[in-house]
């Protein structure tokens, strides 16, 4: 052994024994820093985050409303040892361009059409789709157009049933999807408001003390982004094709069987439990993780989530 005058180990001598001790250090999560990226797609710039080795099978983290990439902060570090992990933001939200809306069609056929574009300009070919609220319609129009390509799915607080949501957001929003004018807007408006983007991360939550302040903080920023009204209000009302869609994501899922997570914060205020039973009805050999969270499942727990997709993909 290398010895300092004081007869102890030299710094550098201490930490190789330190790393030859630790095997598992180069699988850690710190051996997997993040990278920020943002791609041209179109005319549109995709930002994104990525970790994880080049070569290992990927996994799409799919965000939902009103957040961007940055709810996957905590699950990242779980799951990159396993994956290589890719999380867009969608246009409009987080880091990526928000163009006017004449110059993109903020619904959701458009916005798979523009995911599409992403996942192979970065040359996937093959990926595990985790869905959170937006990121279901995003992610189930991306299985149906490519099925080959899905290596599995994981469904967090997103439905492909109409049982499956609130009958009070519901009452919200259908006077809005019938017919839009100013009164029937105005309900929806709230959305965007500070205080309905704080309670859609606490309603439900059951470790408060957990929850950050900088999710609710992020996201609320790109809602009074100049203009960024506009842009969610669309994607708010285009919601309807999403429901139209269901039976087709139905028989999808009935036919492929593909391996299947679903993990569910149970106190969800809008999307309910019946989601979680429809969805084991399509697919039986799914596995299912149940916990004690609300939309934003992964604010308080990642941890667990992250223990669960090893435990379901990772044999």
């Amino acid at each position: 052994m290398t010895q300092s005058f004081l007869g102890r180990p030299t710094v550098a001598a201490a930490l190789t024994l330190a790393l030859h001790a630790s095997p598992s250090f180069a699988d850690s999560p710190d051996s997997w820093p993040v990278s920020y990226r943002t791609t041209e797609i179109g005319e549109v710039s995709i930002a994104y985050r990525e970790a994880g080795p080049a070569d290992a099978p990927v996994m799409l983290l799919l965000h939902g409303f009103p957040s961007s990439s940055h709810m996957f902060r905590d699950l990242i570090p779980e799951i990159a040892g396993s994956y290589r992990v890719i999380a867009p933001d969608y246009p409009g939200f987080g880091q990526s361009a928000a163009p006017a809306a004449e110059h993109y069609d903020y619904d959701f056929a458009t916005l798979a059409e523009t995911m599409n574009a992403f996942v192979e300009d970065l040359g996937l070919s093959e990926y595990m789709l985790y869905m959170q609220d937006y990121g279901g319609p995003v992610g189930m129009r991306l299985a149906v157009a490519h099925p080959e390509r899905v290596s599995g799915l994981v469904f967090q607080n997103a439905t492909v049933h109409v049982d499956g949501w609130s009958p009070e957001v519901v009452a919200r929003f259908t006077p809005f999807w019938t017919d839009r004018t100013a009164e029937t807007e105005a309900p929806v408006r709230g959305f965007l408001a500070p205080e309905t983007t704080r309670w859609q991360y606490a309603q439900g939550s059951t470790r408060s003390g957990r929850l950050s302040p900088d999710a609710w903080v992020s996201d609320q920023a790109g809602l009074d982004r100049p203009g960024n009204d506009a842009v969610q209000l669309e994607y708010l009302w285009n919601y309807r094709d999403n429901v139209a869609s269901y039976p087709a994501w139905q028989a999808y899922l009935a036919r492929e069987q593909p391996p299947t997570l679903i993990a569910w914060g149970a106190n969800d205020p809008f999307f309910t439990m019946e989601a979680v039973t429809g969805l084991q009805a399509l697919m039986p050999d799914a596995e299912t993780r149940i916990f004690d969270a609300g939309h934003f499942a992964l604010e308080t727990h990642a941890p667990e989530i992250g223990a669960a997709i090893r435990d379901a993909f990772d044999h």
